[in-house]
């Protein structure tokens, strides 16, 4: 049974949003430098078999794989031309497993950022951004995406470009941004100045929140900051931080790691949890039986967050009116 974002948030207190979907195709063989999307239509079984790995673990919502599948993106594969392409197709894919499901999954729309700088700082100009992601979001929409999930945003200028597109071409969205600078975006917007970012936008978004960053913990500081938002509020952090071990990346996050971030997560306000970079359905499994056995209690303290899940990667931004509160130990 088919249904939106909103009328899944009005019959469940936490929704369950998939995991990696980078990280996992690298096990499965994909070259580092080559695009995901093309996996879309070279490799379409991977493409599903990892969505409905994760519905089977426990997700309420699956992301396409469309993270870069925008005309600047595509561009440094001389693809850009195939943008609509393989937008529609790739949730085509994730759409024929939700429908298959035995019951009702979100499928989002990932819509990455472009990877450049807005003007003056960079030579991306509003129009062009808006052109750029309405192609990509008509190709969502065609192949049956529920909404536009707009993620790992850094600037509020490209990801309000990212929603007004998705207005024009008629789907609801939602916006993430990744908090990766010392508690910041990289252009420097503070988590709790998230949603007076989206003032401007005649059509708000169905819900707000993180994703990616620089480790769970820094991610659940970030939401706590965020408390203050008129929206439902989403986190979908990595699994841990990632270190080297050998020439392969690996994420410290373990299921129950991910488990304890997820409980905190409720506690933090968040009404859709998942994981980004490292998550496996594995880790899924693990929150799911989280979010389905806990109860919302207080917001955790800085020290909370740190005691359950470990340190922070990056430090406080100074000054930070925001910053969760430290009880005193006695």
């Amino acid at each position: 049974m088919r249904t939106t974002l909103s009328e899944l948030l009005a019959t469940k207190a936490v929704l369950l949003a998939d995991g990696a979907t980078g990280t996992n195709y690298f096990k499965a063989g994909l070259a580092s430098g080559d695009p995901p999307e093309f996996w879309t239509v070279d490799r379409p079984d991977e493409v599903t078999g990892l969505h409905q790995r994760f519905v089977d673990a426990g997700a309420d919502i699956v992301l396409t794989n469309t993270f870069g599948c925008n005309p600047h993106r595509l561009k440094l594969h001389n693809a850009q031309d195939r943008t609509y392409e393989l937008a529609r197709r790739a949730a085509e894919l994730a759409r024929a497993v939700a429908d298959r499901a035995p019951r009702p999954i979100v499928v989002g729309g990932s819509v990455g950022p472009t990877g450049e700088l807005f003007e003056p700082m960079g030579q991306l100009t509003h129009e062009a951004a808006l052109a750029s992601f309405t192609r990509q979001i008509e190709g969502l929409r065609d192949g049956g995406a529920d909404v536009a999930w707009i993620e790992t945003m850094s600037a509020p200028e490209e990801a309000n470009a990212a929603a007004l597109a998705a207005t024009a071409v008629g789907l609801p969205y939602v916006i993430t941004y990744s908090f990766d600078t010392a508690g910041r975006t990289m252009m420097g917007l503070l988590p709790g100045a998230s949603a007076a970012a989206i003032a401007p936008l005649a059509v708000p978004p169905v819900a707000i929140g993180a994703n990616c960053g620089v480790g769970a913990s820094d991610i659940l500081v970030s939401l706590v900051q965020m408390r203050g938002a008129p929206f439902p509020l989403i986190t979908k952090g990595n699994c841990g931080v990632p270190h080297f071990e050998g020439t392969e990346v690996v994420y410290s996050g373990t299921p129950a790691l991910m488990a304890d971030y997820v409980r905190l997560a409720i506690d933090s306000g968040a009404r859709i949890v998942g994981g980004c970079c490292g998550t496996t359905p594995e880790h899924l499994a693990a929150m799911r039986a989280a979010i389905d056995a806990h109860v919302r209690g207080e917001p955790p303290t800085l020290d909370t967050i740190v005691q359950t899940i470990g340190p922070l990667v990056n430090q406080l931004p100074k000054h930070n009116p925001e910053r969760p509160a430290r009880r005193s130990r006695r």
